[in-house]
């Protein structure tokens, strides 16, 4: 269950990203509930994995700049994320430019913890 609403969550982010960000977008030929959950999906795999390593080895970086490498990191995952999907799935999910990517990196990362803080931890409950 708290897979589920994990997944949903961040599909959300995604939303609100293509929502709020002036350079990503879908195409008007897919569909949009299949764009977000297979986006969803595949940035939380990346995210998980490769991105957790990413962030490991770059410690040392995100402590000097104070945080700012992880959103560069995230950046970077965004994007590699898009490119999956749009590739293996067909999603549709464009990116106009780094600064599109860097934005929408940051719209997600906000909405995903504001929607952390709101929702109840399923693991501990009160």
């Amino acid at each position: 269950m708290r897979f589920l609403i994990r997944w949903l969550g961040t599909a959300v982010a995604v939303a609100v990203a293509i929502w709020i960000v002036p350079g990503i977008h879908a195409a008007y030929d897919s569909n949009m509930w299949w764009t977000l959950l297979v986006v969803a999906a595949v940035l939380g795999f990346i995210s998980a994995t490769l991105g957790t390593a990413l962030k490991i080895i770059s410690f040392p970086l995100i402590v000097l700049s104070l945080g700012i490498f992880n959103l560069l990191i995230n950046t970077a995952l965004l994007s590699f994320s898009a490119w999956l999907a749009n590739t293996f799935f067909g999603t549709g999910l464009v990116i106009a430019s780094f600064w599109s990517c860097l934005l929408g990196a940051l719209v997600i990362s906000i909405v995903s913890m504001l929607m952390w803080l709101v929702l109840p931890d399923t693991k501990n409950p009160a």
